[in-house]
């Protein structure tokens, strides 16, 4: 796993508020969306930030947000350039004592992703195609 983090993913309750907060309120360049888009992007400095309503990320990140989780409504992206790294981080992680959260599989959004827990539970997507401004 290279030393990158593509992508912080913030589960929100309300887009178009916490939208205005970050890009009206903060300044933050915001990537242009579709119209009626579940998800919000801004460019930041060597990373992306990414809004999404919690109840969407819970359901991909397949945890149930009952509050009885420990679900924090962030996960960590880490994106690579080829299909079998996502296999090949997800089972190293499981190896190195991490917990397997959903296994790699065609995503909604058109590409592969898996999700592991690290010893803490904080959430990692391992996905392909690796997201890039270069």
């Amino acid at each position: 796993m290279d030393p990158r983090i593509t992508l912080l993913t913030l589960g929100v309750s309300d887009l178009d508020e916490s939208i205005q907060f970050y890009r009206d309120g903060l300044g933050l360049p915001m990537r242009d969306r579709e119209p009626d888009s579940d998800v919000a992007f801004f460019t930041l400095d060597g990373t992306w930030l990414s809004l999404f309503p919690r109840d969407l990320l819970a359901e991909d990140a397949t945890i149930n947000d009952d509050g009885e989780t420990g679900f924090s409504g962030i996960t960590i992206a880490h994106n690579v350039s080829e299909r079998v790294a996502v296999d090949a981080i997800l089972d190293a992680a499981v190896a190195a004592g991490g917990r397997l959260v959903k296994p790699a599989q065609d995503a909604s959004w058109g590409g592969y992703s898996g999700y592991f827990a690290d010893l803490d539970g904080h959430l990692w997507e391992i996905a392909y195609p690796r997201w890039t401004d270069e």
